[in-house]
């Protein structure tokens, strides 16, 4: 058993982890959302937005975040959630494959979080950078503080593991309620003018709104941190909703809170130019800094805690192109499968960062990972919901519009912040999945995921297209072909031809017919032949729907068949037999019989005589119309139209030769020209010739001479004829190539 199925299967004796509860969960959370952009930039978002646009920054960023963390809380509930986080939902939702996609760029934006978090960090020893210039005589560097920073991070987590990250996270997060508190108590500063107090107040050449927000947004991101714990939960169905939920709506709160206090506690040049602004309102301005120091460690906490258990997810899977390091990736440490290997590389990766001193480029491609990642959840809740999927039974359901309201938010929003990068994201995520594609050998989740919807659809638009079909078959008549055959596997020419007619305008089922009677061996038989059925349009690129039927006789196979919808949902329209010229007798017998059979149903007939021409170079179609094609005639040149459709047929010229009485030439001729002249037939006016005959035998030498090398010849018939004279209606023209003999039981009217 490998590493992935033992952790898919929850047989791993490593999976429990410490077995927390819904308070670290919680905790992560709020910790990660009351950071560093709180302290440093969120008096810079009111001051150039002002009150108002404040107010819409937090709305529009919660509308991203809530129907995410709503996604988020009914996934984790559907199945027991693994090691990994949001990764393992992800995966086990969209399939590894795409997960593994998302989970690399998940972890790369976890992994540079440790970076920018104790870059921030170091932001709050600024109020001390003159006295450290006077001491040493150097200017200070944030990187003095940062780099040793990240370093004894690592060595913590490394030495204690979660156990003690937790833990802190008690008091970082004791030190953020005393810095609020302490805030919230302070009095405005001195020398504001309350009249100058306004909901719009805003300094003179503010920063444009969705750049102030794309500064603010990662400050609502840290809702999902909790999630990353989650092969560490006791019961990570419990906790990730409850604790995840309570993160948002609590930073929800407080943010409004927050910009409320500063937008009536200082003047709007003091909000956008000072960046601990908040030190300036709080009863002690030294708990600021102090507060921001806190919050950022306890971001990099969580984030140190969650991008190692991210990536060590993925090598459990297996899912990186590197088969040897997925192993020592997805190896743990000690009862709990602590991720030390994991955690070295994330170390690693966040030290290269720091040591650079800007993540400018890198955080805002990142936060399009997140972007995508939100937007990957709240599509699979939503798809989730349209699937109905009778193994999709959350215990906490969300809405499906408020989950695709959430996805389409994060897709708009990425564009919004930055256009670039939201356009480079989408093409390294689509690189990335490439490359998992090729070198794991797996490609279906793509289709897996949309099979279910799919379904729903197609029966959801079925059932509304039911009660239109009297007015679709009277106005808008197309092709829905049936078609029942033993002889698939002899001959190529009457799939090839319903593949054509099928290509765009038309719908085709084609039914390869077993003789016998139904039972375990004939339906394990149906289900071979069926697979190479599908192979066999897939080959060839056909749109028709293959499938096999087991029947005694071809009647009874007909009788079945002629009943069911079509694969359009709408009763099949038209019935299409064959046989070859090299055929014994007895198939065209056969052949007779079904078309008379299926003529009570009132459906188009269509029979293909076809031999060792294979339609030629597909160029020229013949139309032959005679007396009696009354209904026959729309029906055919309708036909040949579709048939042109399709790109064998491309270079193909529709000519028709209209054999009739004299007393009726002229008639016909001029209904014909009317219908030319309005564009409504795709035939030349010199295409269309009218003959004078005046019996049967004329009209069989005419057609010899003139279509004797055409690719494909339509000729008419009636059930009364076919009744009476039966085989010989097929046989007739022995000199032409392939023929289709066509009858319609009713007239369609080009309109």
């Amino acid at each position: 058993m490998t590493s992935s199925d033992a952790i898919e299967n929850g047989t791993t004796s490593k999976s429990s982890g410490h077995g927390f509860g819904t308070l670290p969960v919680f905790l992560a959370g709020i910790s990660t959302i009351l950071g560093a952009i709180m302290f440093l930039r969120f008096g810079y978002a009111v001051g150039n937005a002002g009150l108002i646009g404040a107010l819409a920054i937090i709305l529009v960023g919660h509308m991203v975040t809530i129907p995410t963390a709503l996604a988020l809380a009914e996934i984790a509930t559907n199945r027991k959630v693994e090691g990994g986080g949001e990764y393992f939902i992800i995966s086990r939702s969209f399939g590894k494959t795409i997960g593994s996609v998302i989970g690399i760029s998940l972890y790369l934006s976890q992994a540079v979080s440790v970076a920018f978090y104790m870059i921030a960090f170091a932001e709050a020893f600024q109020p001390a950078a003159q006295w450290y210039a006077d001491l040493t005589g150097f200017a200070f560097d944030p990187r003095i503080i940062s780099v040793p920073a990240t370093i004894a991070l690592l060595a913590l987590v490394l030495t204690k593991g979660a156990d003690l990250g937790v833990k802190a996270l008690y008091v970082v997060v004791a030190v953020l309620v005393a810095s609020l508190a302490m805030f919230f108590a302070g009095n405005p500063v001195d020398g504001l003018d309350p009249a100058t107090v306004a909901l719009n107040s805003k300094v003179v050449d503010a920063d444009p709104f969705f750049i102030v927000f794309a500064i603010c947004f990662p400050a609502f991101t840290g809702m999902t941190a909790g999630v990353g714990l989650s092969g560490d939960l006791a019961n990570p169905r419990v906790s990730i909703p409850r604790g995840t939920l309570a993160a948002t709506v609590t930073g929800m709160i407080v943010y409004v809170a927050i910009a409320i206090k500063l937008a009536t506690s200082a003047p709007t040049e003091m909000l956008a130019n000072e960046p601990l602004v908040m030190g300036n309102i709080a009863v002690w301005g030294p708990i600021i800094p102090i507060g921001l120091a806190c919050a950022t460690l306890s971001s990099a906490i969580g984030s140190i805690l969650v991008a190692p258990r991210t990536l060590q997810a993925i090598g459990a899977d297996e899912s990186l192109p590197l088969w040897k390091l997925n192993g020592w990736l997805a190896h743990g440490i000690g009862k709990v499968n602590e991720p030390r290997n994991t955690t070295l590389v994330t170390g690693a990766v966040a030290l290269v960062i720091v040591l650079l001193g800007n993540v400018d480029f890198v955080a805002r491609l990142i936060s399009m990972f997140f972007m995508v990642t939100y937007g990957a959840l709240c599509a699979i809740s939503f798809l989730e919901h349209f699937a109905a999927r009778p193994s999709y039974r959350p215990s906490f359901r969300s809405r499906w519009y408020i989950s695709l309201f959430g996805a389409l938010m994060c897709l708009f929003m990425m564009f919004q912040m930055d256009p670039a990068f939201a356009i480079l994201s989408i093409v390294v995520m689509s690189l990335l999945y490439m490359i998992v594609t090729r070198t794991s050998g797996q490609g279906g989740d793509l289709a897996e995921m949309f099979e279910g919807v799919m379904t729903q659809l197609t029966r959801y638009l079925q059932i509304r297209l039911q009660p239109r079909r009297i007015r679709l078959e009277t106005r808008e008549w197309r092709p829905s072909v049936i078609m029942v055959n033993s002889r698939t596997f002899d001959r190529r020419s009457p799939l090839e031809f319903l593949r054509w007619i099928c290509h765009r305008h038309g719908f085709g089922t084609y039914l390869h017919m077993i003789p016998g009677v139904l039972d375990a061996d004939s339906s394990r038989k149906s289900r071979v032949v069926k697979d190479k059925l599908i192979r066999l349009a897939r080959d060839q690129n056909s749109t028709v729907y293959m499938d096999t039927i087991v029947s005694p006789s071809m009647i009874s196979a007909l009788a079945q068949s002629l009943q069911v919808p079509g694969v359009s949902g709408l009763p099949n329209n038209t019935v299409m037999f064959e046989f070859s010229e090299h055929d014994e007798p007895e198939v065209i017998t056969e052949c007779v019989d079904s078309a008379l059979f299926a003529a009570s149903t009132r459906k188009t007939l269509l029979v293909l005589r076809h031999g060792d021409f294979h339609f030629g170079e597909k160029r020229r179609i013949h139309i032959w119309l005679t007396w009696n094609d009354q209904n026959n005639a729309n029906s055919m040149i309708l036909l040949s139209y579709v048939l042109i459709g399709h790109p064998d047929w491309a270079n193909a010229e529709i000519s028709v030769y209209a054999a009739l009485p004299k007393d009726q030439v002229e008639t016909r001729k001029e209904d014909f020209k009317k219908l030319i002249t309005e564009g409504r037939l795709p035939v030349s006016e010199k295409n269309v010739k009218f003959l004078s005959v005046d019996d049967v035998d004329s009209f069989r030498r005419l057609v010899a001479r003139l279509s004797g090398e055409a690719d494909l010849v339509l000729v008419g018939f009636n059930v009364g004829g076919l009744q009476t004279r039966r085989e010989a209606v097929f046989s007739n023209h022995p000199s032409l190539r392939d023929v289709l003999f066509v009858h319609a039981p009713h007239e369609i009217v080009i309109e």
